[in-house]
């Protein structure tokens, strides 16, 4: 996939500049074979085995850069205008993006690289300038935040929720978790953890307050047990044929997850 860009925007990352990315060796052995295949369907280990890894960084960012000058220059032409006062703005992204980890290059995948994206708001009169909001939110939550922004009716055929109390305040109560699918597999993230529950039953499950890089699978952690069923339960009816949460930890606890270590590499 190769990255174009101006050169300008290479030079901005020279090469003995770029960091890889946090992690750890074997980074797959507690990964259900579901999610191995879909990791390693893409050009990373060509990337590595040819020592190509921070070019291939390089291009990402310098094309990250690029498309930034890009809005850049459409925002200084709204500020430039009559209607910078009452023009609502809203960037939105593709699926995030591996690079590296999980041994992974690109996106396809249910883990947090690739279901993060970028979102952001600038409503006048109601955000604020450098306002970060780290909760837990969903693309389909667009459509009801510009309806009620716009005045309009509440959208009726949904399922997003208005993120306009979080753009007045973001410590504001929000307890609505982000569901994701990929090929029938499927993913449910709460502002502490993250279920993937795979179409063989299978699963992953990540304590995010404690393992942000997703290294440890902790799906056959008994700990954890009562916090798997209630996110199962968050995830779609028709996934409600899939095995029990017991018996998914059953199958995880087959994998060698919980000895991995973590010296992380840069």
């Amino acid at each position: 996939m190769p990255a174009y860009s101006p050169k300008k925007y290479f030079d901005l990352y020279p090469l003995d500049s770029v960091q890889l990315p946090p992690t750890i060796p074997n980074d797959l052995d507690d990964v259900p074979p579901l999610g191995q295949e879909l990791a390693r369907l893409s050009a990373f280990r060509e990337i590595a085995a040819h020592d190509q890894w921070k070019n291939a960084i390089q291009g990402y960012l310098a094309s990250t850069s690029y498309a930034d000058a890009q809005i850049g220059r459409i925002l200084d032409a709204l500020n430039n205008s009559p209607y910078k006062d009452n023009t609502i703005v809203a960037l939105i992204t593709d699926n995030g993006f591996h690079i590296g980890e999980k041994e992974h290059w690109q996106k396809s995948t249910l883990w947090e690289e690739a279901t993060h994206v970028q979102m952001m708001f600038r409503v006048p009169g109601l955000t604020r300038p450098h306002q970060v909001c780290e909760r837990i939110v969903t693309l389909m939550d667009v459509y009801p935040t510009l309806a009620e922004l716009a005045g309009l009716p509440a959208p009726g055929r949904n399922d997003g929720h208005s993120l306009v109390p979080l753009l007045k305040d973001c410590t504001a109560p929000w307890n609505f978790p982000a569901l994701s699918a990929y090929q029938s597999n499927m993913s449910v993230r709460t502002d502490g953890y993250r279920l993937i529950r795979y179409k063989d039953g299978t699963t992953e499950f990540y304590d995010e307050t404690k393992d942000p890089h997703e290294w440890t699978n902790q799906a056959s952690n008994p700990e954890y047990a009562e916090i798997q069923r209630k996110l199962a339960a968050m995830l779609p009816a028709q996934a409600a044929m899939a095995p029990s949460v017991d018996d998914m930890r059953g199958e995880a606890g087959k994998s060698k997850g919980a000895t991995k270590k973590r010296n992380a590499k840069q």
